[in-house]
This record gives structure tokens, sequence and C-alpha cells, in this order.
């Protein structure tokens, strides 16, 4: 192998070094401004946090559902049923 295949190898494994290593930022949200100073872009967790409450919200109710006597729950649907 002559130098100058070397010298073109190592730059080529320096290039793919550096595309791997921003592709790994990108996916983990991690950007530099021009200066090179790294923050982390916030993701908006807004629908995320809503979903997650109206599940805790069939949870309880489902669990409410699961432990209370049967004739309870069924005195319950038909007060639902009467709103109607």
């Amino acid at each position: 192998m002559s130098w100058a295949t070397a010298v073109v190898l190592i730059v080529a494994i320096g290039a793919l070094a550096g595309v791997l290593q921003a592709r790994y930022r990108a996916k983990a949200g991690i950007i530099a401004d021009k200066e090179g100073n790294e923050s982390f872009v916030e993701r908006d967790n807004s629908a995320d946090k809503e979903e997650l409450e109206q599940l805790r919200e069939r949870v309880k109710v489902l669990e409410r559902i699961a432990t209370d006597p049967a004739r309870r729950t069924a005195e319950e649907i038909e007060k639902l049923r009467d709103e109607r």
C-alpha cells in the first residue's frame, strides 16, 4: 500500500465517522450553532401528555368496574342510560 492510498483511506474513514456522528446527534435531538455550542431540541409532548391522561382515566374506570360489586356497577350503567 502506498502512502497516497493510506492518506485517502484515513480521510475517508474520518469523513465517514463525521457523517455517522452527525446522524447520531440529529436522531438524539442535539443541534450545534455556528460557534459549536450544542443544545438539545425540546420536543412538543403536549399531545402525548394529553393522551396519557386520557389513558389514566380509562384505567381508573376499568379498575373501578373490576373491583366494584356487580349490583352497583349495573345500577350505575342504568343511571347513565336514563340520563340519555
